[in-house]
């Protein structure tokens, strides 16, 4: 049951069926039917136009997915690292976020492949 909550503490996209797939794959229902992200979208939108740079972790990688649709959506760049990314992938996303010139705006973690030493100094 704990982890039923933690889902539904995360986004109501995660449960099966929820999703009206009759709406556009990338539209604003992603944002509003969830209270976090809505308070994210303000968050990111102002950090962006302020020129900040963001490291998201999350426990949940389907969450990871659902914030990916996100970025496409409001057009960010981003990185993402996960428990599935190669160690070649993760090198490289780190240096494509830390490059000085880098128009990566967030790096997407989730917290066991952030746990692994990485340098994200730039942030």
């Amino acid at each position: 049951i704990v982890m039923q909550l933690r889902t539904c503490a995360g986004h109501p996209y995660l449960f099966p069926g929820v999703e009206d797939r009759s709406l556009p794959p990338l539209g604003e229902h992603l944002v509003e039917n969830c209270g976090k992200m809505v308070l994210l979208d303000k968050l990111l939108v102002r950090l962006k136009e302020r020129g900040h740079r963001v490291l998201l972790f999350t426990q949940m990688t389907r969450i990871l997915d659902i914030l990916e649709d996100y970025m496409h959506m409001r057009g960010f760049q981003y990185c993402r690292i996960d428990g599935n990314t190669s160690y070649e992938d993760r090198e490289e996303r780190i240096d494509a976020y830390n490059h000085p010139d880098s128009d990566k705006f967030l790096f997407l973690l989730s917290t066991r492949a952030g746990g692994l030493g990485i340098n994200l100094q730039t942030a």
